[in-house]
């Protein structure tokens, strides 16, 4: 936009956020790139190792998260959008976030429809890339930056109005566009129910997130078993967790329902909310063969997992929330053929024998 002035540029701006509202987005705002203001906290949690075992967020991808104008060169701002999943619906042993198609394809498409509105304005091809929680970005820090809202104690992004049931989406682009102030207010106060209520201790103090004791990173990341000191704190989570986002009196108040077909619940999850839900999922998986897991989850963010995670968690889940009926599928699986998902087995037959239950 040679010539631009800041009239036209704020124009700009307004029209392209009302056009991501129009999109079904719940929030959206305008941060310029550059380096994160949460760069120190981030290094200090690197070097504490709440990663984990998750790797692509040290060397070069900590170097990348550590300015976002490295990963897509040429771009000078970024356009922030959150969708709202659901949060409304009954809690489960799936968050909330996987019970639909994935979003990774549903929200990077309809961020490309912003990135075509964006090019019939400006009358130009404009250098683009979208990302959804697929990029070196620390995206919280970039939607607090561009004003969507704020990053409570429970180190998820909350937005006034919205809560925190939200799917972040970028757009970095090359177009001069009208900066919003970042949210520089924090509204969570002297509230502490999300650190209290999370039953593996995950959160040990506030906007800290050890991934090591994480019941979301456990069951959807982690290659190895759960540790056997957590596995009773994983209760009847089969993938994901919710905890910390449903305590959250932001999220309690003014969570919603979301714009999104494609994020409504599967058929598949439609009656697990309650105990007897939950096991029969956790049987299901079980049995499942690698082409019923391809067909029940085709299109998921659930394939996030592998056939015998879901299975090492279907085991601890049962061990957990299990009855006598159960014995025999898990009997079953101390035959598997993967390690770990015998020894969990072997552990929830265990626990299930001792009347832990």
């Amino acid at each position: 936009m040679g010539g631009a002035t800041a009239l036209t540029i704020r124009s700009l701006t307004e029209r392209l956020k009302a056009e991501a509202y129009g999109l079904g987005f719940d929030a959206a705002g305008v941060a310029r790139l550059g380096e994160p203001t949460t760069r120190a906290a981030f290094d200090a949690w690197l070097a504490a190792g709440h990663q984990a075992s998750m790797a692509y967020l040290e060397g070069e991808g900590a170097a990348r998260r550590r300015d976002s104008r490295l990963p897509h060169p040429g771009a000078t701002h970024a356009v922030v959008v959150a969708a709202s999943y659901g949060g409304r619906t009954p809690a489960g042993p799936v968050a909330r976030y996987a019970r639909g198609d994935d979003y990774h394809v549903v929200l990077r498409e309809r961020v490309r429809e912003l990135h075509g509105w964006l090019e019939r304005e400006v009358g130009r091809p404009v250098n683009v890339r979208p990302y959804v929680d697929s990029g070196p970005i620390l995206e919280r820090d970039l939607a607090q930056r561009a004003g969507l809202g704020w990053v409570g104690k429970n180190t998820m992004l909350i937005v006034p109005g919205a809560g925190s049931h939200l799917f972040l989406a970028s757009l970095f682009v090359d177009v001069a566009l009208d900066e919003d102030a970042p949210f520089d207010a924090d509204r969570c106060g002297t509230c502490t129910r999300c650190l209290d209520a999370c039953p593996t201790g995950a959160l040990p103090a506030p906007r800290v997130l050890d991934a090591n004791r994480c019941i979301s990173y456990l069951t959807i990341e982690h290659r190895g078993p759960i540790p056997p000191a957590l596995r009773e704190g994983v209760g009847g989570l089969l993938y994901g967790c919710d905890i910390c986002n449903d305590v959250c009196p932001w999220t309690v108040k003014f969570a919603r329902d979301t714009a999104f077909d494609a994020f409504r619940p599967r058929e598949l999850f439609a009656d697990t909310h309650d105990r007897a839900g939950t096991r029969a999922l956790a049987r299901e998986i079980l049995m499942m063969t690698p082409a019923d897991y391809a067909a029940a989850f085709r299109g998921s963010a659930i394939k996030r997992a592998k056939l015998w995670m879901l299975q090492r968690n279907a085991c601890v889940v049962l061990g957990n929330v299990g009855t006598d009926e159960d014995l025999a599928v898990l009997e079953a699986m101390r035959e598997h053929e993967h390690e770990i998902v015998r020894e969990q087995a072997a552990w929830a037959v265990l626990q299930l024998s001792r009347g832990a239950v």
